[in-house]
């Protein structure tokens, strides 16, 4: 295909991947969140619910610790040692859920905080070892656990979130809901450790302190991150009897004396903290439900514009491209139309009808210029276009051709007329010449007959170049001697030119007329190319495909590329261009060849200039008995008496003796039409 229909397809790709581009770019944006939604899903069944009885055991954990350190009876180590039993299970489950490769493409940036979890639990043994042989007090045992519990909260806040602002506000109220219930059982820890003691230590006085103003300033935080709904119950959670009952029982521990037995009894302490750590627990949990069905109108939308943009906007992309590509290709197969019209037209159909005009054959426009249909779009009007330009560029060849073959008309009238006054003019020289005896007159008469003979060969120029033929004609075959004679006649400066002898040959009498014009035209351009002092010779000879004469001058020759062009010009049979008038005898020369098919040739000659060869066919060309008058050659100079083929049947003034006894009859010249 072309470069303009490969140019059309490029831009055509080029707006397709653009097109491409921007759907990917929204695509992607839409699948990220489907993505994350996915991502989201698997944090949440492979490591925040297996982390959640995680805690809840850890929790467990961490207040039989306290209690074993506290006390000193067996019961406290039964207890203990199930608890490790029931929290290794769980940390077992943990491992095995957070180690899936699903977790490994999930997690990103959780992955970090999921290793310092799982690496807690690695160091969890030696916690319980030390606890085990007493080797820590409670504070440092309580301290241990509450690290390792709040690197799983921290877990929970680095999981992935979906891309909805209140959802992920009401995510991070939920969390601070669990962080509450952890400050509860920090509390709790801390107390179960005092009562089993029997004393509160400042340390651990201090430390319930803190949990119990971050717990309280956390409950009044989370309140408004929570939907209305679940507002509304928490605040009926924490304003209930056991919320309250609890909260008295932690202000008189703060205020109780730091060292001393702890204000509050086990009994009452162990059923306040079950039940507000259980209620909290259940709030938690219900929140959690109702956060997931608010989720799911969430999870509907993003696969819902994933379908959407992926799905539809795909659709759509494909049929922007098969309609691109269709509408493209028929563009391209429209353009080529027109491209391949406008081929023909230039290289075909336009120079077929100046060829036939110039034949002189009548062309009829509305048959080679038919109007081509592209129909009504932008390219149908550049077609329509197309077809007024053909129209009109037909229409001007033969306007052109008719205006050529006037002008040429005009001519040949003229060449016509001035050519029945020089032959008139030549009638009447002839009859002066023959009544002049006095030496002098008659030299100046030969000298108006040899210019009106060189009128003559202007106005047959004329004649040929506007396709027409010379009226002069010969009945009878002209030896080949007097048709050189009759050439060399025509020329202005025919003292210079040479003759070789040429043989007994004859030239039929159809084609001595432009032969003679032919050979003279060469003669005149040998001449006109060297200097004034060098001759031009002349000689020829028969051989296998004819006669070959040879027009040699000695002037300053032609280069390589100057004979490449005036050969071309000479077999070249296009019309006459009239931008090089200096090349006129040339144009006059191909168009005499064209008639007989003679053929000549210009080359290097040894002496510097150029030698013209002009071979004429064997079929124009008839041998004729040895005879010096008409197969010999003359010097420069034509004797004086001699008639000259071509011209009124007087030659041109001798400068040198006759080389003949005798004249040349020559075949006497027809009347021009």
């Amino acid at each position: 295909m072309g470069s303009r229909s490969s140019n059309l397809r490029r831009k055509v790709v080029a707006l397709l991947a653009s097109l491409v581009a921007l759907w990917a770019f929204a695509a992607w944006v839409t699948l990220r969140e489907g993505v994350s939604l996915l991502w989201v899903q698997v944090l949440d069944a492979q490591v925040a619910q297996p982390g959640e009885p995680l805690v809840l055991e850890l929790q467990a954990e961490r207040r039989a610790s306290a209690a074993y350190l506290g006390g000193s009876g067996a019961a406290e180590r039964e207890q203990l040692d199930a608890q490790w039993r029931r929290t290794e299970g769980v940390a077992d489950d943990f491992r095995k859920s957070v180690s899936s490769w699903r977790v490994d493409l999930a997690a990103d940036e959780s992955q970090r905080q999921i290793d310092t979890v799982v690496s807690g639990l690695d160091r969890l043994a030696a916690v319980r070892e030390s606890i085990r042989d007493r080797q820590v007090d409670r504070a440092a045992a309580t301290r241990e656990y509450t690290e390792l519990i709040d690197s799983v909260l921290r877990m929970y806040g680095s999981l992935g979130n979906l891309d909805d602002e209140q959802f992920t506000r009401e995510t991070a109220a939920l969390i601070q809901l669990v962080r509450i219930r952890e400050l509860m059982s920090q509390e709790d820890a801390l107390v179960t450790g005092a009562l089993a003691a029997g004393r509160m230590t400042p340390e651990e006085t201090a430390a319930f302190a803190r949990a119990t103003g971050a717990q309280r300033y956390l409950d009044s935080q989370v309140r408004t991150d929570l939907s209305s709904g679940d507002r509304a119950r928490y605040e009926a959670l924490v304003g209930g009897e056991a919320y309250t009952a609890f909260r008295s029982l932690e202000d008189r521990v703060v205020q109780g004396r730091a060292g001393g037995a702890p204000p509050v009894s086990a009994a009452e302490w162990r059923v306040a903290a079950d039940v507000v750590v259980g209620e909290q627990q259940r709030f938690i949990i219900e929140a959690g439900d109702a956060l997931v069905e608010r989720a799911a109108p969430i999870a509907v939308g993003v696969v819902l514009r994933l379908v959407l943009a992926a799905g539809l906007g795909l659709l759509a992309v494909v049929a922007s491209i098969v309609v691109s590509i269709t509408t493209a290709r028929a563009l391209v197969q429209q353009l080529e139309r027109l491209r391949e019209a406008a081929i023909r037209l230039a290289n075909e159909r336009l120079p077929s009808v100046v060829e036939r005009l110039g034949h002189g054959e009548e062309v009829d426009i509305a048959k080679e210029a038919p109007p081509l249909e592209f129909g009504d779009d932008e390219i149908g009007q550049v077609g329509k276009a197309f077809n007024a330009v053909q129209e009109t560029a037909i229409r001007t060849a033969v306007e052109q051709a008719d205006l050529r073959r006037n002008v040429r008309e005009v001519f040949l009238s003229l060449a016509r007329r001035t050519q029945a006054l020089v032959h008139r003019q030549l009638t009447l020289l002839d009859a002066m010449e023959r009544r002049e005896h006095d030496a002098e007159e008659l030299e100046d008469l030969f000298r108006v007959d040899h210019l009106a003979t060189r009128m003559r060969r202007n106005a047959e120029n004329l004649i040929v170049l506007s396709g027409s033929t010379p009226g002069r004609a010969w009945r009878r075959n002209v030896p080949m001697v007097d048709v050189v004679r009759g050439a060399v006649a025509e020329v202005e400066d025919y003292t210079r030119v040479n003759v070789l002898p040429l043989g007994a040959v004859s030239l039929t009498g159809r084609a001595v007329g432009d032969v003679i014009h032919l050979l003279a035209e060469l003669i005149e351009n040998g001449l006109s190319f060297s200097p004034p002092h060098t001759s031009v010779e002349v000689r020829g000879q028969q051989v296998a495909n004819g006669f070959a004469i040879e027009i040699e001058d000695r002037g300053l020759g032609m280069s390589e590329e100057d004979l490449a062009a005036a050969n071309h010009r000479i077999v070249d049979q296009s019309e006459l261009n009239l931008a090089n008038a200096s090349r006129l005898g040339l144009y006059v020369v191909s168009r005499l060849t064209e008639r007989h098919g003679v053929r000549v040739q210009l080359k290097e000659s040894a002496y510097g200039g150029t030698t013209a060869v002009v071979l004429i066919p064997a079929e124009l060309v008839t041998a004729a008995d040895e005879d010096p008058s008409t197969s010999g050659g003359f010097p420069a100079g034509l004797p004086a008496g001699v008639p000259v083929a071509g011209a009124s049947g007087q030659a041109p003034p001798a400068a040198e003796p006759p080389l003949a006894t005798a004249p040349v009859a020559l075949a006497e010249p027809l009347a021009p039409r």
